[in-house]
């Protein structure tokens, strides 16, 4: 597949630059893919397009305060560092700008009074440094003190001090992530309130978003593009209720592109029928690891019945799995129906629910 027929033009007006006041007012597209229709409405009325029994599976993981600002210790010149996952004891993977500068033994001063510092050790590609942080105590202390909210790129802003909340979902305890599951930021524990008086179940697992989701493809073709590895990990009891939401014929809805990934991940790991996961000889044998999964078209879903999502950048590997779920003509068709009802879009946007 051509890479440019997951293209499409947005107004820069349309990307929110914050979150809506109150999340759960934000406006919500539904798209049925058995027959295509769309109907325009409020996030607050997701419990009514959903069934008793249903079960929603929402990713827990916590966006860390990953870009540090400094300055190199030899010149004083300003430099970023932003972490991107841990790779070893005290070593993490990290992006670092301007790279070209800093070189391995380069110090980067992110406290001026020497309570903290990175050290560049060594190269990992372009504009990719292994670095290690240096500080007195726990390193996800030091994080959470001199750290910035890893906002998107095209939030043209510098965050925030409301963005340490506003960026993290209400699920968000493990930490790990450097980007947000940005389809659970709509929910709040009114909405949770409502979904569990109306009998829909929920489940969670763990996906660490990578910096891939901010990528977009660069390859003429999808099938060439490859995606980073992202951290997974699925509980025992979520597999025992997806079997169970499936035996009584009730959906497995899949909050956010990230939830999919993870679920299609495990479906990936264990062939045996969704069905009997929860039953002697049926039951998954892997189900935390690595996953470098590119869903794109053609793609049997196995698990993931019901897609809840934002909407997502141009050429990216998550708009194409959203191309993946409802039919690439179908989808697009949403997305200008989008914005031409001036829907907000991207993190902080508006949401769109496929049935």
């Amino acid at each position: 597949m051509r890479t440019d027929l997951y293209d499409y033009h947005l107004p820069v007006g349309r990307i929110a630059q914050y979150p809506a006041r109150i999340r759960r007012k934000c406006r919500m597209l539904v798209l049925d893919r058995c027959n295509g229709s769309i109907v325009h409405t409020r996030f607050e009325d997701l419990p009514g397009f959903l069934a008793c029994g249903d079960l929603m599976v929402f990713n827990n993981t916590r966006v860390i305060p990953a870009r540090l600002l400094g300055c190199k210790a030899q010149t004083g010149g300003l430099v970023e560092v932003f972490l991107l996952r841990k790779i070893a004891r005290r070593r993490w993977a990290a992006l670092v700008r301007p790279s070209a500068r800093c070189r391995p033994g380069t110090v980067v001063e992110i406290d001026r009074q020497g309570a903290f510092s990175v050290v560049i050790e060594d190269y990992l590609g372009p504009g990719k440094r292994v670095v290690r942080p240096l500080c007195n105590g726990p390193v996800a202390a030091a994080l959470e003190k001199y750290g910035h909210t890893p906002l998107p790129p095209y939030i043209s802003r510098p965050d925030e001090r409301s963005d340490a909340r506003d960026y993290q979902t209400m699920f968000a305890r493990k930490p790990g992530a450097v980007a947000a599951p940005t389809a659970g930021l709509h929910f709040d524990r009114v909405i949770l309130g409502r979904l569990a008086r109306a009998g829909i179940r929920s489940a969670e697992v763990t996906l660490h978003v990578g910096e891939g989701s901010f990528r977009p493809i660069k390859t003429d073709t999808v099938e060439r593009h490859k995606l980073e590895d992202e951290r997974i990990s699925v509980p025992r009891r979520t597999i025992n209720r997806i079997a169970a939401a499936r035996r009584g014929g009730r959906r497995v809805v899949a909050v956010g592109t990230t939830v999919t990934r993870a679920l299609e991940t495990l479906a990936r790991w264990n062939p045996s029928p969704v069905e009997t996961w929860d039953r002697r000889g049926g039951r998954p044998e892997k189900t935390a690891g690595d996953s470098d999964l590119f869903i794109a078209e053609p793609f049997g879903f196995r698990v993931s019945d019901t897609l809840l999502t934002n909407f997502h950048l141009p050429r990216s590997s998550l708009l194409v799995l959203v191309c993946a779920f409802a039919e690439r003509k179908m989808a697009l068709g949403a997305y200008a129906e989008a914005i031409k009802k001036n829907y907000r879009f991207y993190s902080y946007g508006d949401c769109m629910l496929i049935l």
